[in-house]
């Protein structure tokens, strides 16, 4: 038996034992965040009978419990599950170490219940992503992400904390890094698109302001198209030797990242002929669910990490969305659009106000009340950027 069962024992058994203990767990412990079924039907049908005034709830403290406490909340839990009996009900009785101590057992099973819904929320993201590769679009996976996000929003609320990116430390970090493999097409439009801003290099002015070098997964790619921003900016003329000759001076050819013949085979501009605008925002979206898919494996990896507390998993998370965020905007500046408003989540709505989740915040005091900061209204994201209009060469 894991802790976090042991957890949610403990916290029906002190409810059965103390029912004035629903007035601490109610406002933030919600069925959902149990794990085994049984346990989330109890706890559903205490709070159920509570709405309805039962005399076990509604007694002073002092006053002996009512015997049919546990047998109602058995037959009620009864009606949404099956296999409940009275003696399981004693069993969680007797697994109670301290009736006082429920709020912090709360907080236990709402710890585990953060870490299961991030790492559902982030398989969803991850399948998504791998979803629009083959398709060929990011609705999706920018649906997905934004839930993910307003779910680590709503999970922190309800865990007492503000929802703020945050880095995690080098090490895991360099753990979460893995290699990913990418769609020969996806290395076709890049080759594409390098060849058509060589072929025109007017073209470079309707890309460069929301096309970045991150943007190709082939690092050779990257390389000629630093290249040739370098002689963009510089002013200077762009043809087959110039960028060879930029591309050595980088150290792409010395180090093996690209070789004389790879260059001067995509820097063709006979081999090339298309618009290098349309090519640009299939690399962009392509990149969008590279860096989604990433993303969320990273996050996956954070939430199988049980030593981490639940507001620093949350941190690293929206930490981990930063990059794929910046994508988007920068894929709604090459499309033209607008993006959409905020969609009003029944998550935000069902978060329980700052100043009836201090029993999440207690820590040795379950019944004492502590005054948190009013609850502060996220800014909105920004919209995207407008329409870049065309620079004159420098």
């Amino acid at each position: 038996m894991t802790p976090l069962v042991q957890a949610e024992q403990a916290v029906l058994g002190s409810v059965f034992l103390d029912p004035a203990q629903l007035d601490h767990l109610s406002p933030w412990l919600r069925p959902e965040h149990f794990s085994r079924p049984a346990h989330a039907a109890l706890y559903a049908a205490m709070l159920k009978l509570r709405a309805d005034g039962h005399p076990a709830t509604t007694g002073k403290n002092g006053d002996p419990i009512p015997l049919s406490w546990v047998t109602d909340t058995v037959r009620e839990a009864g009606t949404r599950t099956r296999g409940l009996t009275a003696s399981y009900a004693h069993s969680l009785i007797s697994a109670c170490p301290r009736p006082t101590h429920a709020p912090v057992y709360g907080r236990m099973v709402l710890e585990g219940a953060i870490h299961r819904s991030v790492t559902q929320h982030a398989i969803r993201l991850h399948q998504a992503a791998r979803a629009d590769a083959v398709r060929g679009g990011v609705e999706e996976t920018v649906r997905h992400a934004q839930i993910l996000a307003e779910v680590l929003a709503d999970l922190a609320h309800r865990w007492g904390t503000e929802p703020r990116p945050l880095a995690p430390p080098a090490s895991i970090t360099l753990a979460l890094q893995q290699p990913q493999s990418v769609d020969e097409q996806v290395l076709a439009d890049e080759e594409f698109l390098l060849g058509c801003i060589i072929a025109r290099p007017e073209q470079l002015l309707d890309v460069v302001d929301w096309l970045r070098p991150g943007d190709f997964a082939d690092i050779g790619h990257q390389q000629i198209y630093r290249a040739l921003g370098a002689l963009h900016h510089r002013g200077e003329p762009i043809d087959q030797l110039t960028v060879l000759w930029e591309t050595q001076r980088r150290g792409a050819l010395s180090d093996g990242t690209l070789d004389g013949e790879r260059v001067l085979r995509v820097c063709d501009p006979l081999s090339f002929s298309g618009v290098a605008e349309h090519f640009g925002e299939q690399v962009v979206q392509a990149s969008l669910v590279r860096t989604a898919a990433a993303s969320a494996r990273q996050v996956r990896a954070l939430a199988d990490d049980e030593s981490l507390a639940p507001g620093r998993l949350i941190g690293y998370a929206l930490h981990a969305l930063g990059p794929l965020d910046k994508v988007r905007r920068r894929l709604q500046a090459a499309s033209g659009t607008e993006p959409a408003p905020p969609r009003t989540s029944s998550l935000a709505a069902a978060t329980p106000p700052e100043t009836r989740i201090d029993a999440a915040r207690s820590r040795s005091c379950p019944h004492a009340t502590i005054a948190s900061a009013p609850a502060t209204t996220a800014a909105p994201r920004s919209p995207a950027p407008d329409r870049p209009t065309r620079r004159s060469p420098s």
